[in-house]
């Protein structure tokens, strides 16, 4: 083969030809992910080595302690020992950040929020991972790498570069229910005690009788929602860059403890098959009229670290890190997540990042036999076995750790979206019927500044995916960009390939 032909062939970093680098190879469409796509394993393992040590994402961040109160009986839904009881407080430690900038970058940009969790229960950590929107940009982990890459400097230049953050969602249209959320004021919170959290992933919760249920997470702030405009953003960067993490001290430094309350929604579990949208697909939400989130809990910070790399730097949280009565759904992102974070955590703070007192399980100390490893510093189990089964009185499997089992079935196969016109539905929707007038002229202007700044074919190729989503939506971005609606109405109704090759 010419050199000119190898050059243009994607393939994995030894050499092996790559069929698809879109869809994440599962069981069957709805997945879950197979460990045996190793072209997944081998993308994602070298992405999560790109920054040393920096977090490659969620680097920049603030967060405090506090508690969670169950205040509502959920344990017809969950066995988790954490939410059994009304009135049962259980310690947390809380992490915000922004996502796609760097350690030095201003709390004020344009980008969305993590919000993660970190319970400390009598069965072990559960960290719940989420940010303060509901939905994510692109459903297929396979993609996740790319999409970071995008949102980070050029190769070329260090500098942010427009072209590459707007081509490559132009040619992902389910990134058009995230950047409608995110191009509006809600992608610029004043500040983290004025935003509220969401898990964005499906999640399984069972009971003790083995009955189980999907369901999703949402931390509504108690303080209420508060945006930054565009102008005022900008002028944040200049006049204060670390505002939300100064503000976040400061109101608990003064007794202003912030609270979210927690809300769920419930689905049961034969329910997912025939849900007018697919469950596990973390760019839909449930519409509230169909699954109304019911009150659990709340959320209460009321300890700022003492010392920041100790707890917040240092802070490392897992999908993975689960508890009996919580299980993770066939949510593609969220199965190749439950590998990533931890692998992640393993590079950046070393095999043993668990001893971190922040990471630490306080409340159900580590019994197993791992040993040794970089930066062992507890007994290193002492002089008991290093292996199961033992007849030393060694510890032993408990049942009541395992879920229940589900049913897999389908071709293992690099599964394609099936319904690629669903992408339009929630963001039309969110755009007619949720947003005021006010918040749809402020996000058509949020997305001109930027879009703007990028070349005229990629401008066209993404209006019209704005378009799709709802029409005036799409005719309003034309026009603030020069663009004829005519032709953004012409693209908007080819398809997404024919689309591609008109604005080559």
């Amino acid at each position: 083969m010419a050199n000119a032909e190898r050059k243009k062939r994607l393939t994995t970093a030894f050499g092996r030809p790559v069929g698809d680098d879109q869809n994440s190879e599962t069981a069957g469409p709805r997945g879950p992910v197979l460990i045996q796509d190793v072209h997944l394993l081998e993308k994602l393992g070298h992405f999560d080595r790109e920054r040393i040590p920096e977090r490659v994402v969620h680097a920049k961040g603030a967060g405090a302690g506090g508690y969670f109160e169950v205040t509502a009986d959920v344990s017809e839904y969950t066995k988790a020992k954490f939410l059994s009881e009304v009135g049962k407080r259980t310690e947390v430690f809380v992490r915000f950040s922004t996502v796609g900038g760097e350690k030095g970058s201003a709390d004020s940009e344009r980008d969305p929020r993590g919000f993660a969790v970190k319970f400390y229960t009598e069965e072990g950590n559960y960290d719940l991972v989420g940010n303060n929107t509901p939905v994510f940009f692109i459903r297929d982990p396979l993609k996740f790498p790319d999409f970071i890459h995008t949102q980070k400097r050029s190769p070329a230049t260090n500098l942010k570069d427009p072209d590459m953050f707007w081509d490559f969602l132009s040619l992902t249209p389910e990134s058009v229910h995230q950047v409608t959320i995110l191009f509006s004021d809600r992608g610029t919170p004043a500040t983290y005690r004025h935003m509220n959290g969401y898990s964005s992933h499906t999640y399984k919760w069972y009971n003790a009788k083995g009955e189980q249920f999907w369901v999703k997470y949402h931390l509504k702030t108690d303080q209420g929602i508060k945006n930054l405009t565009r102008q005022e953003a900008e002028a944040m960067r200049g006049k204060d860059p670390d505002h939300a993490t100064r503000d976040l001290h400061d109101a608990i430094a003064r007794g202003d403890f912030p609270s979210w309350t927690l809300e769920m929604q419930i689905m049961k579990h034969s329910e997912a098959e025939d849900y007018r949208f697919n469950v596990f697909d973390i760019t839909k939400v449930w519409p509230h009229g169909d699954y109304p989130p019911i009150r659990v809990g709340k959320l209460v910070l009321n300890r700022n670290p003492e010392n920041y790399f100790a707890e917040v730097e240092q802070a490392a949280f897992a999908p993975s890190s689960l508890v009996p009565g919580i299980a993770p759904s066939p949510d593609k992102m969220l199965q190749a997540r439950l590998f990533s974070y931890h692998d992640t955590h393993i590079h950046r703070l070393g095999p043993n990042y668990h001893l971190i007192p922040v990471n630490s399980p306080k409340n159900a100390p580590e019994m197993n036999y791992q040993r040794d490893g970089l930066m062992r510093v507890d007994s290193g189990g002492g002089s008991g076995p290093n292996y199961w089964p033992n007849s030393f009185d060694g510890v032993a499997p408990d049942i009541e750790g395992k879920d229940p089992p589900f049913p897999v079935d389908g071709h293992a196969d690099r599964h394609p979206y099936s319904q690629p016109n669903d992408d339009f539905v929630q963001p039309g929707d969110l755009y007619r019927k949720v947003m005021t007038e006010e918040d749809r002229e402020h996000l058509v202007g949020n997305i001109v500044s930027h879009l703007s700044q990028a070349q005229e074919r990629i401008q066209l190729r993404q209006t019209a995916l704005f378009f799709k989503a709802d029409a005036d939506y799409g005719s309003k971005v034309a026009r603030g960009l020069g663009l004829s609606v005519d032709e953004i109405e012409k693209l908007a109704k080819m398809t997404q390939e024919d689309r591609v090759r008109a604005t080559k």
